[in-house]
């Protein structure tokens, strides 16, 4: 089985993190699996999130039973050999991190220990798709400069070209990403338009300006870079170093509305986007039970249809949120997930 490379780095409070629930705050117990380890030692590969399905039922529950160590320098960093231990304070249980690293010191020289904390997110998954993935608005696009061809009258550039461009460039940036408009995104309810997808297709400096026109150089190409292609400024694609592994706080009722890669399937790792955003509460970090729509089936005895209970069939976690829409990396998928499944509170 597809392991889930998912690091969550929790920002640890500076006493007991507080119960979000009734059921645990009564009884955090009832939290805990069965069987749980007393210590648990980080090794290299581990994520936050398998290291807290080994003590926890619902791994995103973890806040609930951490317990900060005032001793410990950066406490929401956690790093191969460090120490997670179960412990009972006031009879309650509590999860708490031990150091175990090493730090030599001289009066002069202090050296480092560059072994790296657990990551945030799998980057090499997240990161290339928000490289390459870009939520605008029909009205950005429009006001954008547009390519308008290359030296020679050529319709097509590539890496290491120049061409020219027309716009306005008053803000004078100099470095600009290059896009290609793509499907929208609808919400399957309402029918709004949340939001219009942006494919990047390459990266350009500017050169020269001279009136509307610009020409510049590529710095960097997907693929062809075509007439009509917009030149948007660069997004920062850096995400937060910290994660909260929660159940949002206001209630959500959701639908995945697009797949990565434009297909109507998803599985453990893959990209989804979903309905709801910003304006909703949502937040990176909120995680979500995905569910499979009860079939409508025909009641035989009184023939009348009749919809059968929903199916939880995954968990997400959402890492990017728009104002209408979010991104959200699947965790776990015991089946195969669909445009249109519903994505809750867990």
């Amino acid at each position: 089985m597809k392991k889930i490379v998912l690091g969550i780095i929790l920002m640890l409070a500076s006493a007991v993190i507080s119960v979000q629930t009734s059921a645990s705050a009564d009884d955090p117990q009832l939290l805990l699996n069965d069987a749980v380890p007393e210590q648990y030692q980080v090794v290299a590969g581990d994520t936050l999130w398998d290291i807290s399905a080994l003590f926890l039922r619902d791994p995103w529950m973890w806040p609930e039973i951490w317990h900060a160590n005032q001793q410990i320098a950066n406490p929401h960093l956690i790093y191969p050999g460090d120490i997670i231990s179960l412990v009972y304070l006031d009879g309650r249980p509590r999860l708490m991190l031990s150091r175990n690293r090493d730090e030599k010191l001289s009066p002069q020289i202090r050296a480092e220990d560059h072994k790296a904390p657990i990551p945030a997110l799998p980057l090499e998954t997240i990161e290339n798709f928000l490289s390459k993935n870009r939520v605008t608005s029909d009205a950005e696009l429009r006001s954008a400069p547009y390519v308008l061809g290359g030296y020679e009258r050529r319709l097509l550039v590539g890496i290491g070209d120049d061409f020219y461009a027309r716009g306005d460039f008053s803000s004078q940036s100099l470095n600009y990403g290059i896009y290609r408009r793509g499907n929208p995104y609808i919400d399957p309810s309402s029918g709004e338009v949340l939001g219009i997808s942006a494919k990047s297709v390459g990266r350009a400096q500017v050169k020269v300006v001279k009136d509307d026109i610009a020409t510049l150089g590529t710095t960097y190409a997907e693929g062809e870079i075509r007439v009509k292609d917009r030149l948007l400024n660069r997004e920062n694609h850096l995400l937060p170093s910290i994660f909260h592994p929660r159940a949002p706080e206001a209630k959500v009722d959701a639908v995945v509305i697009s797949v990565e890669g434009g297909v109507r399937n998803a599985g453990a790792l893959d990209v989804v986007a979903i309905n709801r955003g910003d304006r909703d509460g949502l937040q990176a970090g909120d995680t979500l039970a995905i569910f499979k729509r009860g079939e409508l089936v025909k009641d035989q005895v009184v023939k009348r249809p009749v919809r059968l209970p929903d199916e939880r069939i995954g968990l997400l976690m959402v890492f990017r949120t728009y104002q209408k829409m979010s991104f959200g990396l699947v965790l776990v998928a015991d089946r195969q997930l669909d445009l249109g499944d519903l994505a809750r509170n867990p």
